[in-house]
């Protein structure tokens, strides 16, 4: 008999086509599969929370899977990381309920991007910043990353997506939409029901319009009202990082 298991895992996505299996290139769900199906003796099909692009790094993705070995969680964890390549692991393991989806039961994600501000950009830090060494006006970028925070209609922040022709709803829920400034690097911490495809890189992308003196508050309020507007850049994935997903208790 299988039962559900939840793991919540870590990733540099340097190296990686994203999140989701991609025939002959390396992925993180591919990784996951991979393995697991060789524990488990048969196919094993792994759901995250969301798809992460190619490029993007995660602290707290969130997966599950169904299993029929009877290895115990804490013990899968380590059986998995043992196999997995180092710069992916898991951090921990848990059953759940047989109808738990990592993505349909997820009430908020909370994304990080990061531009890194001094002259010369540390080697230690290259794969998960976006080296940005030009002058910005951090407050007028404080002022309006507060403007997401609410309901709206994100349409000009969305990426094409294959899933467009559905008619989905591209409005969205902010819960909290902040710039802090970390010793050199600048965050942009952003947590929400739920996020379209780029939309965080091109948030971030338009604050930075707005810290170069592009954008004002009214520019920023044309784009939010599901107007086709055109937002700032997309900015690089190596700078995004999918911080942590919640659930119900």
């Amino acid at each position: 008999m299988s039962r559900r298991l939840r793991i919540r895992l870590a990733y540099d996505g340097t190296d990686f086509h994203g999140w989701q299996v991609q025939p002959d290139l390396p992925t993180i769900q591919g990784s996951l599969e991979e393995i697991l199906s060789e524990i488990e003796g048969a196919p094993v099909s792994v759901a995250g929370s969301g798809r992460t692009d190619a490029g993007v790094h995660a602290l707290g993705q969130v997966a599950a899977f169904a299993l029929a070995n009877p290895i115990p969680p804490d013990n899968l964890r380590r059986a998995v990381n043992r196999l997995l390549p180092p710069a992916i692991r898991v951090l921990s393991a848990e059953e759940v309920d047989a109808a738990f989806h990592p993505r349909f039961d997820a009430l908020a994600k909370t994304y990080e991007y990061r531009l890194h501000r001094a002259e010369t950009c540390s080697p230690f830090l290259w794969r998960t910043v976006h080296h940005y060494p030009y002058p910005l006006d951090v407050e007028r970028m404080r002022q309006l990353a507060a403007l997401l925070e609410g309901e709206h209609d994100f349409t000009a922040f969305a990426a094409a997506d294959e899933r467009d022709a559905e008619g989905r709803s591209k409005v969205r829920t902010i819960f909290a939409s902040r710039v802090l400034l970390e010793a050199e690097t600048l965050c942009y911490r952003v947590r929400g029901s739920g996020f379209l495809k780029h939309m965080v890189r091109n948030v971030a992308g338009t604050l930075v319009e707005a810290g170069k003196g592009n954008l004002d508050a009214s520019g920023l309020a044309a784009l939010l009202s599901g107007a086709r507007g055109k937002c700032g850049p997309t900015l690089p994935a190596k700078g995004l990082t999918l911080l942590s997903v919640e659930y119900p208790r």
